[in-house]
């Protein structure tokens, strides 16, 4: 059973999540997951899982799908709060934080911060791949185009200079067809 939808607490969980969001809101995936469905049965596993794909498939910013979940969660009211919770709290820290870097920028410990910054953030999306990948893993039906395509990715990615929107499109494309 779903709880009814608190703004407050909608606008609060996204204000928090984005001061966690290194490499960008995606990354961030995961928590959205485990409040917006587990904790709060606000969303549907289904719907939530939809509500990313069609906001990464439509063209505009990434963190689009942020405004599709809230919209799902409560209309153009839980649109409103899930994205000024994301988006206020990381422009105020980084327009402060770019000012700061820009006039520290031979600092040796800022060039070790970035570097150790690196490998969260590529954990982070990681995460987020796995949990959107779950589901259709989890199907058998899907099971082993979800792999194929995993690993077509992966190789393409590593060997060769493709855009990353030509493998959203083309797994997109076999999407469409059923074949994954």
């Amino acid at each position: 059973m779903t709880t009814p939808v608190d703004l407050t607490d909608l606008f609060l969980h996204f204000l928090t999540l984005s001061l966690l969001s290194i490499g960008g809101a995606i990354s961030t995936v995961p928590e959205m997951h485990r409040f917006l469905v587990d904790r709060t049965g606000w969303l549907s596993e289904s719907g939530f899982t939809s509500s990313i794909a069609l906001a990464q498939a439509a063209p505009g910013p990434n963190v689009l799908f942020v405004a599709v979940l809230g919209y799902n969660v409560a209309g153009l009211a839980g649109a409103a709060a899930s994205m000024a919770g994301i988006l206020l709290p990381s422009t105020v820290l980084t327009l402060a934080a770019t000012r700061w870097m820009r006039a520290n920028r031979g600092h040796v410990g800022l060039r070790a911060f970035s570097a150790g910054m690196m490998p969260l953030t590529l954990g982070l999306i990681l995460a987020t791949g796995w949990l959107l990948a779950l589901p259709f893993l989890r199907a058998s039906e899907h099971r082993w185009g979800t792999l194929a395509l995993i690993a077509a990715t992966v190789v393409l990615t590593l060997r060769t200079k493709l855009g990353l929107v030509w493998m959203v499109l083309g797994g997109g494309v076999l999407g469409a067809l059923g074949l994954v």
